[in-house]
This record gives structure tokens, C-alpha cells and sequence, in this order.
């Protein structure tokens, strides 16, 4: 290994020890919000069980969009070959390889998931038609199989794509990149598939009888959308810090930004149509899930979700500037984290808390958790691979280095010579 790799390493690895105090102690006074707001929970909202299950499925999902984003830019900086992608493509592998711990995380789901979906108590489950007729996928061996196969999948296919990334690091052969591409060309009908099932399964499935078949196309939206906010910030944090200072241009910045601005309005598109659809429809089956949010002051989450999620970073990155204008889209990339926790709990609260929104320990405790443990885990990756792929055949070209051959060179010199 040459000796700038070795600096490399070693800046992520001090980058990595610099935060990674930080992270654990969010962690903990996560754990410690959870025990004190479980004490103070008791005896409501269904008792114990039902309320940390709620609070933990709720930031679960959160945490999840950013492994998900994380594998789909991965796969599809593979599908089309993209070049202004390679500096940032090991911190996009590693949010996909946040997929076995939390794997780990759903743990309490499994455990508290008949407190946290009332199908699950129905016996015999013929006595709902909904849930009939949506069997097996709605029987608890259905969910519980295929919740831990999703991990598996999840786990492989980010896995495969990052050791073919590390392995093309020692010698550079076309050989890793090739079978990037063949990952990325099948894992890109996976990752659909997978994360349309982890949504219905674990979010659409608070309320069975519901119906909607762009539910998964709208998780995915989200979960991109904050992906890349998130990409934003850690990018111009390593940049800063000298991790990716010698490989990110103003190019990667105002690319990110173009993306988040598509998905702004590409996940507005979809929450809008699912919405439209649902309710030109009329169907009780349907309109039911919108009728319940409306609710309270649910209706309030409702219009911050129309111009939280949309209008406001949509006019604020609509100029080209203000895709590297600092003083804009961090802001804006840091507001996209607040209302994609709204969009989570617009999702799943209303089962627990009918009258409107409300924000407890247990929530702010659970989020806090989940985070500092996935913090943690990025964190390692990071340290312990190559904080860029600095071998990959597009880096040169990235950063606007061009090599020519010299041979081919002296070759017509001397023929003109001649």
C-alpha cells in the first residue's frame, strides 16, 4: 500500500475516533430515554409494549431509508456508469452495509410485533376478508420469514458490492468492476422488490384492510430523498475534515444537489398521486387512511408535509446556485431530516395516537438509539477501508486528470519524422 493510501486510512481513522465518542453517547442517552420514558408510559396508550413498539417502528423506518438510499445510489452509480459518483461511492456503500446491524435493531420489532399490529390478534383470520385474502403474506410465520429474509437479501447484496469495491483498492482489474455491474444489474429488481415488501410488511401493515400499489414506490422516494440530504452533509463534512478533501470537487456537490432537488419533486409526485387516486376513488377500503389522518392535529402534519416536504425545498433549490450555496441547502439538507421523521410518523402514529401528533422520550429516546448505533457502525466501516475507491478507472476522469499514452505518442513522431 503506497503512502498516500496509508494517509488516507489514517485520516478516516481519526476522523472515525474523533466522532465516535460523540455517536456512543447519543446512543446512551438514547437507552436512557427509553428506560425513563417506559417508566413514565406505563399504564397508557395500551400499556408498555405497544407504546415502545410504536416509538421503535417509527425511527426504525427512519434509520432504514438511509441504508436503502444508500444501496439504490450504489447500484445505479453501477447501472449507468457514472463517474461524478466515484468519490462519494464508499460512503454510499457503507450506508447499505448498515444492513445487518440493523438486521440486529429489528429485534424488538420481532418481539413487540403482536402489540404493534392488530392483525396479528385476529383468530381465526378468516374472519377478516382483508386479511384472508392477503394471506400468506399477512400470517405472523409469512411476516416473520419474510422480515428476516429481507435482512439476508439486504446484507448480501450491499456486502457483495462493497467487497468488490475494496478488492478493486489492491489491484485495480476490470474484473471487480464488472462484477459490480452484475450485482448492480440484478440487485436493482431485488432492491425494488425487497423494499416495496419491507414497507407493506412493517409500515402498510399497521392497517391491513388498506390498499394502496404505490405504497413502496412513496417509502423509496423518501428514503432517497433524505439519503441524499444526508450524502450532502457527510460529504461536505469529510471534505472538511480532509477525508475526501483530495478527490471532491465543486462537481459532486452541485451533482448531490441536482438529485435532491429531482427527488423533492419526484416524491411529491407520488405522495400527491397515491393521494389523488385514493380519494377521486371514493373507496371506504381506502379513504379510511386519509380520512384518519385528518384528524387532530394530524391534519396540521398533513399540510407541513405539503410545504415542509415539497414547496419549501423546492423553491430554495430551485436557483443553480443554491445547490452549493452553503448558507441554503444546509439548511435545507438538515430540514429534509425534520420532515422525513414527520413523513415516518404521519405513517405510523396515527394507529396509536388517533387525536393528533405528539412527541415523547420514548420517541426521542428511540431515535436517538437507533441512530447512534448506525452512527457507530458507519463510522467503522469508514476507518477501516479506504475512504474512497482509489483505484476505480473513473477516478481520474472525476476529478478532470486525463492520461494519455505516451508509447502511441513517440510512435507518430516518428512516422511524421520519416
Amino acid at each position: 500500500m503506497d503512502a498516500h493510501t496509508s494517509n488516507n486510512k489514517l485520516d478516516a481513522a481519526g476522523f472515525a475516533a474523533k466522532y465516535s465518542g460523540k455517536v456512543i453517547a447519543m446512543a446512551a442517552l438514547g437507552a436512557i430515554l427509553i428506560i425513563v420514558g417506559v417508566l413514565i408510559a406505563k399504564g397508557k396508550d395500551g400499556g408498555i409494549p405497544r407504546q415502545l413498539g410504536f416509538s421503535y417502528l417509527q425511527s426504525f423506518m427512519f434509520f432504514l431509508s438511509l441504508c436503502m438510499g444508500g444501496m439504490f445510489l450504489t447500484i445505479i452509480h453501477h447501472l449507468f456508469d457514472a463517474n461524478w459518483s466515484v468519490p462519494v461511492r464508499r460512503v454510499n456503500e457503507h450506508l447499505a452495509c448498515m444492513a445487518p446491524i440493523l438486521g440486529v435493531l429489528f429485534i424488538p420489532i420481532l418481539v413487540f410485533a403482536k402489540d404493534i399490529y392488530p392483525w396479528m390478534r385476529i383468530d381465526p383470520p378468516s374472519s377478516d376478508h382483508a386479511l384472508y385474502a392477503k394471506a400468506p403474506l399477512f400470517t405472523p410465520v409469512g411476516w416473520y420469514g419474510i422480515s428476516i429474509a429481507l435482512f439476508v437479501i439486504w446484507t448480501f447484496l450491499s456486502h457483495q458490492l462493497r467487497k468488490n469495491s475494496v478488492a478493486q483498492d489492491a489491484d485495480g482489474a476490470a474484473v471487480h468492476t464488472r462484477k459490480m455491474r452484475v450485482h448492480a444489474a440484478y440487485g436493482v429488481f431485488v432492491f425494488g422488490f425487497s423494499l416495496t415488501m419491507g414497507a407493506i410488511l412493517w409500515m402498510k401493515g399497521l392497517e391491513h384492510q388498506w390498499f394502496s400499489t404505490m405504497y413502496g414506490v412513496y417509502y423509496f422516494a423518501g428514503s432517497v430523498w433524505t439519503t441524499l440530504a444526508t450524502l450532502y452533509l457527510l460529504s461536505l463534512v469529510l471534505k472538511r475534515e480532509g477525508v475526501l478533501a483530495a478527490v471532491l470537487q465543486k462537481q459532486q456537490f452541485h451533482d448531490i444537489g441536482k438529485l435532491l432537488f429531482a427527488f423533492t419533486v419526484f416524491y411529491s409526485y407520488i405522495h400527491f398521486s397515491q393521494y389523488f387516486i385514493i380519494w377521486n376513488g371514493g373507496i371506504p377500503e381506502e379513504t379510511y387512511y386519509y380520512v384518519k389522518r385528518e384528524e387532530g392535529s394530524w391534519w396540521g402534519i398533513c399540510m407541513l408535509i405539503v410545504f415542509g416536504h415539497f414547496v419549501i425545498p423546492f423553491l430554495s433549490l430551485l436557483r443553480i446556485d443554491a445547490k452549493m450555496t452553503l448558507p441554503v441547502i444546509v439548511p435545507v439538507c438538515f430540514w429534509a431530516w425534520i420532515m422525513h421523521y414527520c413523513d415516518m410518523s404521519f405513517n405510523v402514529m396515527p394507529i396509536l395516537r388517533p387525536n393528533g401528533f405528539e412527541l415523547t422520550l420514548l420517541d426521542i429516546g428511540c431515535w436517538l438509539f437507533i441512530g447512534g448505533v448506525c452512527a457507530l457502525f458507519w463510522l467503522k466501516s469508514l476507518a477501516k477501508f479506504n475512504p474512497y475507491p482509489i483505484k476505480d478507472p473513473r477516478l481520474g476522469e472525476t476529478m478532470g486528470v486525463y492520461f494519455h499514452d505516451e508509447s502511441s505518442h513517440t510512435q507518430e513522431s516518428v512516422k511524421a519524422a520519416k
